[in-house]
């Protein structure tokens, strides 16, 4: 049981949507098998793919986490379900709370469960701008760049996204 290196994104668009996302985190931690190392800015996203809902609140946070991935997913999803997300729901569409696993160390797996990387990770400035804040030297490990030159090729016109001022 080593200790591994995971990217959670945390989106959330229903409700107090910052308290939502830190909520999530939190319940994450709380679990005693993850540390919180690095949170990236909170950001206010123009949502992707469904547009017809509300913006959402999106962060990413770097944990050290002894659970493998499979168990980190079920765990993430448990989450999910606490704070009243129901499955069955709009693809891409309004959720109380979405945690995700963007990256897990170097890993690459795809299964019909879980795909690590992000399989969209490369194409969301919501993931790409706050995983950015905390290190854009991470290479994806598929695409074989950094997370910077992912962001840069962005379109600048799509997905806006509005650094979100807190205090933590």
């Amino acid at each position: 049981m080593g200790v591994h290196t995971a990217y959670i994104g945390a989106g959330s668009n229903i409700g107090d949507k910052l308290l939502n996302c830190k909520n999530g985190i939190s319940a994450l931690t709380n679990t005693q098998n993850a540390v919180e190392k690095a949170w990236s800015r909170f950001y206010k996203t123009e949502p992707v793919d469904y547009k017809n809902q509300d913006w959402f609140i999106n962060v990413v946070v770097k944990v050290e986490t002894t659970l493998a991935p499979f168990e980190l997913l079920k765990t993430l999803k448990s989450i999910e379900r606490g704070a009243g997300r129901v499955d069955g729901s709009i693809r891409f569409g309004p959720r109380v709370l979405d945690l995700d696993i963007i990256l897990y160390d170097d890993l690459v797996t795809n299964s019909s469960k879980l795909i690590v990387p992000h399989p969209r990770m490369h194409k969301r400035r919501f993931v790409l701008r706050p995983i950015c804040d905390i290190d854009p030297t991470i290479v994806h490990p598929v695409l074989k760049k950094e997370m910077q030159a992912l962001l840069d090729v962005l379109d600048k016109n799509e997905q806006r996204i509005v650094e979100y001022r807190c205090d933590y």
